[in-house]
């Protein structure tokens, strides 16, 4: 796109929170150059202009854990999550065992364009396609720049199909990596599945890696006591000391769920630095978890919310409210909305910021453009400026604009140079043969916790 893209006549919440109406953003290479009353910014020849017609604008959403070819490809179904995790486990990765790397780029495009229609601007990937680590993630790469998704993606490599196998992928996850280097919209970070799955060669490996180039690392901590009790039987160690004696931690890493951490654990992992991408769908549909949330605030932890592989980001709200309401109710939560803000917005802000290197968050100059136009003209107190329960007002708003990196993904709810129907019919005819493959393929020993000195 040549120009520059001015968003005229919209609704922005600047950082003292109070809204202001009849304003207008200038996006250029990437960035935002200048936000400013309506009425200052003409629109010039080359321009593209986006008539808001006074609705919000927002910085672009981040799904901080997700599961995009997973969550199509095992459904959250009553009758599966009613079995224990390693029965769970075991099925997902039969399923995952059958994909090709064509397979994952048609899957993605489809999951990456719900995500974009839902505000979606960056996702925070944990890929399992054991057959072909280093085709998968080209192609979900792939994917993404097509449809023009900010994307950070690992695979989610395990040791349960032992040592070679899994330091073999761990290799190839770091060769992406390099083949992606800085690219300004899609990138690579290590990844493995847990500590009850990896065995100590695996994790090894993996802090070599890190220790070499520097790159973010993707995991699930502490996914709950099965995690926990597998860990210390195999290496009598709590997860969160273990994974911090191999350098796992750090700010540049992001465990999903944490469902399982004691108050001690919670403060190690605010030291480290350490995004925790909650999964409260996650929480609600699995199985009962500990105080996890409340833990976590209360120590200050950097937080962000990840769908988990259990619906969109949406849903995910909707169930971390119901999980903050719940711990204020107990008065072990005091500031409901403030956990909400954190996990939605100000925790996914400083993750997008320490992946990409550049500020992002807020509708300001000089930050990301990665933006959102929301159906929605925000109704603010008159005194204050603010907008009472806005999220509850977005919650019932469609994204009609996607911006990311400066370039329009999604104008008026289409997603551009896509035909999304065409795309969930690809989609439904990858599914189908992949489940008749499972079905055809003999059934495997169930799989056991993986074991390594």
């Amino acid at each position: 796109m040549e120009g520059r893209l001015v968003l005229k006549n919209c609704s922005i919440f600047r950082a003292d929170g109070r809204g202001r109406a009849g304003m207008a953003v200038v996006v250029e290479g990437g960035l935002i150059r200048r936000v400013a009353p309506d009425a200052e910014v003409p629109v010039l020849p080359g321009d593209w202009e986006v008539s808001c017609r006074g609705r919000l604008v927002l910085p672009g959403l981040v799904d901080c854990h997700a599961h995009l070819v997973g969550d199509l490809l095992v459904p959250s179904a009553g009758e599966l999550l009613l079995h224990p995790p390693q029965v769970r486990l075991e099925h997902e990765l039969r399923l995952a065992a059958q994909l090709t790397a064509s397979d994952v780029e048609t899957l993605s495009r489809h999951a990456m364009a719900q995500a974009l229609r839902s505000g979606v601007t960056l996702v925070v990937d944990h890929l399992s396609c054991p057959g072909d680590v280093a085709g998968a993630l080209d192609a979900e790469a792939r994917a993404a720049e097509q449809l023009g998704l900010r994307l950070v993606v690992s695979h989610s490599t395990h040791s349960l199909k032992g040592t070679v196998q899994a330091e073999d992928q761990a290799e190839a996850n770091a060769d992406f990596i390099k083949r992606r280097g800085a690219h300004p919209l899609v990138r690579g970070a290590l990844g493995f599945h847990s500590s009850w799955t990896s065995a100590n060669p695996l994790l090894r490996r993996l802090a070599r890696l890190r220790e070499s180039s520097g790159s973010p690392v993707v995991f699930h901590l502490s996914e709950g006591d099965h995690d926990l009790a597998a860990t210390w039987s195999q290496h009598f160690q709590r997860v969160v000391p273990r994974l911090e004696s191999f350098g796992l931690l750090g700010p540049l890493s992001v465990a999903a769920y944490a469902r399982a951490v004691d108050d001690a654990e919670s403060v190690r992992l605010a030291q480290s630095g350490t995004c925790v991408a909650l999964g409260p769908g996650a929480a609600l549909l699995v199985e009962p978890s500990g105080r996890a949330l409340e833990t976590l605030y209360g120590r200050q932890n950097l937080m962000g919310l990840g769908s988990a592989g259990h619906g969109n980001l949406w849903d995910a709200l909707g169930a971390a409210l119901v999980t903050a309401l719940g711990a204020a109710r107990g008065s072990r939560l005091v500031d409901p909305d403030g956990v909400l803000v954190q996990l939605f917005s100000d925790g996914p802000a400083e993750l997008c910021s320490r992946l990409f290197g550049l500020p992002s968050g807020a509708v300001e100059e000089g930050r990301l453009a990665d933006l959102v136009v929301f159906d929605c003209v925000p109704a603010l107190d008159a005194e204050s400026g603010q907008a009472p329960h806005l999220l509850g007002q977005l919650g019932r708003a469609r994204a009609a604009w996607t911006i990311v990196d400066g370039r329009v993904t999604m104008r008026e709810g289409q997603i551009l140079g896509t035909d999304e129907v065409a795309l969930a019919r690809e989609a439904a005819r990858v599914l189908s043969e992949v489940w008749a493959r499972a079905r055809l393929s003999d059934v495997e020993a169930p799989a056991v916790p993986a074991r390594g000195r």
